[in-house]
């Protein structure tokens, strides 16, 4: 329901005059909103792998309340994108679906903006992956041992059982 919402109050506002005025024009805007989508899935996502139940469920609902403004985030940039989806059947393309920023509108005016939003997931989704493939990578290194040297070993005992009594 909220995607049906955001696009009934604000899709027609957003593709027809906001899109447009962005620096570059409706096709930055839609690289923008295209490289969004893999951003704010991580931080949806991220906290949620965090969770760990055995080890506490208070830290785990901390992680879960973490991950809704991410949560939050996806389903603003999901509306952004269903504001330009067609209605399925032709029959239902009318005025509304012409007027300015509606569906049929943006896609007559901006043709190759689905190309553009899924080159700029991709180029994005594949530049998140190698900063996190790096990051993982990246050993922590261990603070030097402030500890005494361990002990040497004992000598053996004479029995050569090594403090361990003979079977009976």
């Amino acid at each position: 329901m909220p995607l049906v919402l955001f696009d009934m109050y604000w899709g027609h506002e957003l593709w027809g005059d906001f899109a447009p005025a962005w620096p570059g024009g409706a096709y930055a805007f839609a690289g923008t909103v295209g490289a969004l989508v893999p951003v704010v899935f991580f931080a949806w996502v991220a906290p949620l792998l965090r969770m760990d139940w055995k080890r506490g469920k208070a830290r785990s609902l901390a992680w879960a309340a973490a991950s809704l403004s991410g949560l939050a985030a996806c389903y603003l940039v999901a509306g952004v994108i269903a504001t330009t989806v067609r209605p399925k059947r032709r029959r239902n393309w009318d005025a509304d679906c012409y007027g300015e920023g509606g569906p049929c509108w943006v896609h007559v005016h901006y043709p190759w903006l689905w190309v553009v939003g899924l080159v700029s997931t991709l180029v994005a989704a594949a530049l998140l992956i190698t900063l996190l493939v790096r990051l993982s990578r990246r050993t922590p290194s261990t603070p030097p041992s402030t500890s005494e040297p361990v002990a040497a070993p004992t000598p053996r005992s004479p029995t050569g059982i090594a403090g361990r009594r003979p079977p009976a």
